[in-house]
This record gives C-alpha cells, structure tokens and sequence, in this order.
C-alpha cells in the first residue's frame, strides 16, 4: 500500500515480531496512510435487525373488505335509511356543528364501483402490510384513529362547504403508517445496537422516501381527488408511526390484545354508523 503512495519500506523481523520501516521524512506520512488504510479496510456493519413480522394480518384486510362491501350494499339494495350518503358524508359545516360521526362513515362511502374497486384493492395490500409489522388488530386500530383524526382536521379548518367520502384516506393513513413506522424502527435499532454510522443513507431513509413516492403517485390522479384528504392522512399515519416506535409507546401497545384492538376499530366504525342512521 505505501508502494502504490511512493513511500518506500521495508518489513523485517525483530526477534518474534515484523518491523515496517520506513524512511524518517516519510513516517508521519506513512503513519496517516496506514491509518486510513485501516479505516477504509473495516467490514462494514451488518444492517439494523428487520423488525418481528405478525402473522394472521390477512384478517384485518378482511375485515376492511368486508366492511366496505356491507356498506356498499347496504346502500345499493336499500337496506337501511336511502339518505346515507346524506348524513354520512363528510361535511365540513356538519362536523364543525357536533355530528362527530363523519369523520368515521365517510371512509365507507363510494361514489360508484371503480372507487370502491381502488379502494378495496390499495386498503387491503397496505393494510396486509402494517398488519405484518404491527399485527392486524393494532395496526386497524391506528388507522381507524388516524383517518378519522385526519378526516376532522379537514373538516375543522377547510372550507366549512367541504364534502368527501371514501376510504382513500384510511388508505393513506395505513401508507404513511407503514412507511414511518418502518424507517422510525430500522433508525432506533441502529442507534441501539451502534451501527448507525455503517448504514447507507439510502437504507435509513428508503421507507420514508418510498412512502412519499407513493403518495404522489397514487393520490393526486383524478379530477375529484381530495388531495388534501390523501395528505392529511399520510402525514397523521406517519405521526403515529413514528410514534409508536417510542419505548414507552412501544410497551405499552404490546400491552393491547390484537383481538381487543382489532375490535376497538370495527367498534368505532359500527358506533359511527349507528348514531348516524339515528340522526
């Protein structure tokens, strides 16, 4: 190596030792190549453990399904009140006056049957996936709670005329949940185990970056889009993503049953229609 800078040295052998030397003028710079060859010469650290994947998360999106399509027929076939749409809506005014509800049933209404269609199809694969990091009963609690927190922030400070319904941001909120829960979790690991330095920027940042690519990709296409319902709803779901990743937030989610949080979330949904249809 010190060849290949121009410094000359030999390696001899001193009793049970090798000995490099060099000359006098060059030792100070033989020293600092060395070092540095050094340096350069380390392994790099193994990447952050992955965190512990959850089974059974197929039933969470089944049951995301499964809520939609009741929903959908029920408004179809005329099963319950033919003004649904009417007092389930998100309404910014209506929000604003008490009816609380909205936040939670405008997130199973369709226009018609390729917005259920999206919906379906983008809820249940980015839900699969947040239910095999969290589990499935945690990880629909979280984005019941954030879609909804994020559905009454747009109606508290958009226009008070504000009108949407559809799942897209749950859909959203399970995207954004997902992306910063995993980039939150692979950072705390690394700081714990000592190898944040070896780690690429691309590898710490990748999940965040991915879930931004996402969300401008997916949620700004059509002319009717609520764009600031997709936003709101990534940037709630990121928060709490985040979040939990906190030790004590951490410990005490684990605490949470996934059955019991599972049915926290269909809870809300049911107790959001039923005060809705008694209206």
């Amino acid at each position: 190596m010190l060849s290949a800078v121009g410094i000359a040295s030999n390696l001899v052998r001193d009793g049970t030792f090798f000995v490099l030397t060099v000359d006098e003028m060059d030792a100070q710079a033989a020293s600092a190549h060395l070092r540095q060859y050094e340096l350069e010469s380390r392994p790099a650290p193994p990447p952050p453990p992955p965190p512990r994947l959850h089974p059974y998360a197929w039933i969470g999106s089944l049951g995301y399904g499964l809520v939609l399509l009741a929903v959908a027929f029920a408004n179809s076939a005329g099963a319950w009140r033919l003004d649904a749409f009417d007092v389930g809506e998100l309404h910014g005014a209506r929000v604003r006056s008490g009816q609380w509800w909205r936040i939670w049933t405008a997130l199973t209404l369709h226009v018609d049957g390729p917005h259920l269609g999206a919906n379906l199809a983008a809820g249940v694969w980015f839900g699969y996936l947040a239910g095999r990091l969290l589990g499935a009963g945690r990880a629909w609690a979280l984005v019941v709670i954030g879609a909804g927190a994020a559905n009454w922030t747009e109606a508290q400070f958009g226009p008070p005329e504000h009108r949407a319904v559809g799942a897209s941001t749950a859909v959203f909120t399970a995207l954004g949940l997902l992306a910063a829960y995993s980039w939150a979790y692979s950072w705390l690991q690394a700081r714990r185990t000592g190898i944040r330095a070896g780690v690429s920027w691309a590898y710490r940042w990748g999940p965040l970056v991915a879930g931004v690519v996402l969300l401008g990709w997916t949620g700004s296409e059509g002319e009717e889009t609520d764009l600031v319902g997709h936003a709101l709803g990534f940037v709630v779901g990121a928060i709490l993503g985040a979040g939990i990743c906190a030790p004590l937030a951490a410990r005490s989610l684990e605490r949470i049953p996934q059955w019991a949080a599972g049915l926290f979330a269909l809870s809300v949904v049911t107790a959001a229609w039923a005060r809705a249809l008694v209206s």
